[in-house]
């Protein structure tokens, strides 16, 4: 975690413990606060496990498992922003994959959609933007993880 206090003693070190916490209970990247002249900034690293991953298994296609790679390379194409029923990010933001921290998430890979259900949430500037679903059908990938900053038009899951 980054830290950048200006003064030091033990009431700075409690608020930056206090919102050391706050990161973990709610999930936030980052954290500023001022107050009374101190500023305080918490940051902590996001380490992104990208699931563009998945298809590199299907890539080497052994000989006992050549039937299976074929369904998977459909499901999962090499440029998943390229396939028909590809959710794409509409905003810059923080992609969550549950309604809050601890409860399930809105889908899993396998489950069935209607159009314009609520796949995942994407915050930016503070405001929980709901992402629905474009089309009806079943997830087949979820290519973001849980906390995970997002661009405009980043791929975020494959409908089928």
């Amino acid at each position: 975690m980054a830290k950048d206090v200006k003064g030091k003693g033990s009431a700075e070190q409690g608020l930056i413990r206090e919102l050391a916490e706050l990161l973990d209970e709610t999930g936030l990247s980052e954290i500023e606060v001022e107050r009374e002249g101190l500023r305080v900034r918490v940051a902590r690293r996001i380490e992104t496990i990208a699931y563009a991953a998945a298809p590199a298994p299907s890539t080497p296609q052994p000989a006992a498992a050549t039937p299976s790679p074929a369904p998977a390379q459909k499901a999962a194409p090499d440029d998943p922003a390229k396939h028909p029923g590809c959710v794409k990010s509409p905003m810059v933001g923080t992609a969550y994959l549950a309604p809050e921290p601890g409860a399930p998430p809105f889908v899993d890979v396998g489950t069935r959609v209607a159009q314009g259900q609520t796949i995942m949430i994407i915050e930016a500037m503070k405001t929980m933007n709901h992402i629905p679903a474009t089309k009806a059908g079943t997830v087949t990938a979820i290519l973001v993880t849980n906390g995970q900053p997002v661009e405009f038009g980043e791929p975020l899951a494959i409908i089928e």
